[in-house]
């Protein structure tokens, strides 16, 4: 068994007007920004998927444009969270997924399915989209991961029901949502939303030189200390854990400094 789980970081897409000239060399081709983000980040979050089907041509183009190693995590569609019955969801699951998101190959890392900040926790419902979220297709492995954004989920039942089908739930640096650090599944997602643009690596280095410390206690299967858990009395054996850290939201100009300036620490540990 390996040590610890390889840790990756990254943005939310990589079309954003003020990154040109301040992330993106100027002149550089719009159509070549994916290929320079890949080479200076090791993942990227597509958001875009969220609001409108994307085509297996589209997901095949994308992954030729990144280097080995590289991976997508991919947001799954509004139409299969933002309802008020989950269990119902199966269609839009399925749909999502034979969209051609598998084209990405081994640059296919996890699927976010992300709800509304007003979706409640219901114990039975909540069971059951999870039931509807398939652990492979074919021969693909697939990773689900989580993003709820309202306190009713910060409850023991909803700990015990990501360990039943480990499924993560994203960890969440925001100023209103819930911050759950309650490890399940293999592998770790968090997405930090408080950067500042004002700061040029969007965080001071303090709070770099922490987070970077807490992904490597994630990659070898721990909990940061600092972090609030839901369920303490809950922890299973520790095991090495991807880690997937996405610079996102506040700070977004300065978001891939600050990818990277996380990475340079990791890799430096």
């Amino acid at each position: 068994m390996a040590k610890r789980g390889r840790i990756r970081a990254g943005i939310g897409g990589w079309t954003f007007e003020p990154w040109r000239g301040v992330f993106y060399p100027k002149g550089l081709p719009h159509a070549r920004e994916l290929e320079y983000a890949s080479r200076q980040l090791t993942s990227i979050e597509i958001n875009g998927t969220f609001y409108r089907t994307q085509t297996p041509a589209t997901f095949a183009k994308w992954a030729r444009e990144v280097p080995d190693g590289f991976v997508f995590s991919v947001k799954g569609p509004r139409y299969a969270t933002n309802r008020s019955v989950l269990g119902e969801a199966g269609d839009s699951i399925k749909r999502f997924i034979d969209s051609g998101v598998l084209e990405l190959g081994d640059r296919l890392g996890p699927l976010l399915w992300q709800f509304a900040p007003s979706k409640r926790f219901d114990a039975a419902d909540f069971g059951r989209f999870l039931e509807l979220l398939p652990p492979a297709v074919g021969g693909t492995r697939l990773r689900h991961v989580v993003e709820v954004r309202h306190r009713s989920f910060c409850t023991p039942d909803f700990v015990a029901l990501l360990r039943q089908f480990a499924t993560p739930v994203v960890f969440a640096e925001h100023a209103t949502y819930p911050a759950i650090a309650d490890p399940a599944g293999d592998f770790v997602y968090a997405r930090l939303q408080q950067g500042n643009d004002g700061i040029k690596t969007g965080y001071v280095p303090s709070a770099l030189d922490a987070w970077a410390k807490r992904a490597l206690v994630w990659a070898e299967g721990r909990t940061p200390e600092d972090l609030p858990l839901v369920d303490a009395a809950a922890g299973g054996k520790a095991k090495p854990r991807d880690v997937f850290v996405y610079f996102i939201h506040e700070g977004k100009v300065r978001a891939p400094a600050a990818a990277m300036a996380f990475m340079e620490r990791v890799d430096a540990a």
